[in-house]
């Protein structure tokens, strides 16, 4: 069970949910990190005194080391405050709960030393799962997955010791909020519209890819990563009333599901305790009487993004690196107002038919990927 942790991401939704358990739990909070939320990250390091802060860019870092010049606690800024952070001794686990490729980089050097993973980062083992999963076998860190899919597969998995007797996971999908529309209807949605997602609280961005079913494009390879299974063995499929986070079927025919409230504060706390479980202090209550659980398959064409995916997680290489930049790039520009909804999916086309894929990649490979894939959608 984990006794002190470093935070990267403190500030967003995720990284302040941790925060909760993590005073809950009485744990230790080591370093805490941001990119430029500067005004919650020093009411955090107030409240939970960690040793380290940082703050990826350098200007607001700067104006949060005079801020807490009253304290003992030292700020940091850039790649290096990430690293430092990811990487300091008396935290035995690292908590990955920023948004993008940055996040790689600290959490490959955190397995490096040992630690446990508490990964809510899915782009670090969606861009260089290889790399990671590699890795941590070779160093001996625990990878346990904070997705609520992907922590809803782990627990279905205990116990499992052969991952042949495993013949697919399924990864539930609220469906988002825009279920049942044709592509042509979704032409004309707006951001608003997107970001009104009807069963999660999440950040904008994954509330968009929420929307356009890359959320779940990307959590199928990362499943693919984390068990060690072929695309073909993972499969989404859609459940609006988001009380079932994930099912393994078995080759026996036994199908193993995980349930709960959508509260990102269960897999989170799972996360940190695990093997053990520790209850809330406001344990939520699965209402199952007079509900339907439905299931359905998901609609590639109304959703093209969920069909890249899964293409990229067949070809790999550095073809899901490719995939993620783009995506993380429109859905900025969509955010702004400068694309609509349906040019989210052709920006990704467009840059995986521009960018060159390469097999075996290293970490400065996968970095060029992402850079590239960013610059093709422009």
């Amino acid at each position: 069970m984990t006794k002190t942790i470093a935070l990267l991401g403190a500030t967003g939704s995720i990284g302040r949910q941790t925060l909760e358990v993590a005073r809950e739990l009485g744990l230790t909070v080591a370093a805490l990190t941001a990119h430029t939320n500067i005004d919650l990250l020093e009411r955090q390091a107030r409240q939970f005194r960690p040793r380290l802060a940082a703050v990826y860019d350098a200007a607001a870092a700067a104006v949060l080391r005079d801020r807490l010049s009253d304290t003992d606690i030292e700020v940091l800024a850039g790649e290096e405050g990430l690293l430092a952070a990811a990487t300091l001794a008396e935290a035995d686990t690292l908590v990955t709960a920023v948004m993008g490729s940055v996040g790689l980089a600290p959490t490959l050097a955190a397995i490096r030393q040992g630690k446990r993973i508490a990964l809510a980062n899915k782009e670090t083992l969606v861009c260089a799962g290889e790399l990671v999963m590699s890795a941590a076998a070779e160093y001996g860190a625990e990878i346990i997955p904070v997705d609520s899919e992907h922590s809803a597969v782990f627990q279905c998995l205990q116990g499992c010791r052969d991952r042949g007797e495993v013949r697919r996971i399924l990864l539930t999908c609220s469906g988002g909020p825009f279920y049942g529309k044709t592509h042509d209807q979704l032409e004309h949605v707006t951001a608003a519209d997107a970001l009104r997602h009807p069963n999660w609280h999440m950040g904008a961005k994954i509330t968009i890819d929420s929307a356009t079913l890359m959320n779940k494009g990307l959590e199928v390879i990362e499943a693919m990563r984390l068990y060690a299974l072929p695309v073909e063995q993972v499969q989404p499929v859609i459940h609006r009333q988001s009380i079932v986070h994930s099912l393994v079927e078995f080759r026996d025919g036994a199908l193993l599901a995980q349930l709960g409230t959508p509260d990102m504060k269960l897999p989170i706390r799972y996360a940190l305790t695990y093997p053990y479980r520790a209850e809330p202090p406001d344990a939520p209550l699965v209402r199952l009487q007079g509900g339907a659980l439905t299931f359905a398959a998901p609609d590639e064409d109304a959703f093209p993004c969920l069909r890249l995916a899964r293409q990229c997680g067949k070809t790999g290489g550095t073809s899901c690196a490719i995939l993620n930049g783009a995506n993380e790039a429109a859905v900025a520009l969509f955010l702004r107002g400068d694309i609509g909804f349906n040019d989210i999916h052709r920006c990704v086309e467009r840059a995986l038919s521009r960018v060159a894929v390469k097999y075996q990649p290293s970490l400065a490979d996968i970095l060029e990927a992402d850079r590239a894939a960013r610059q093709a959608i422009l």
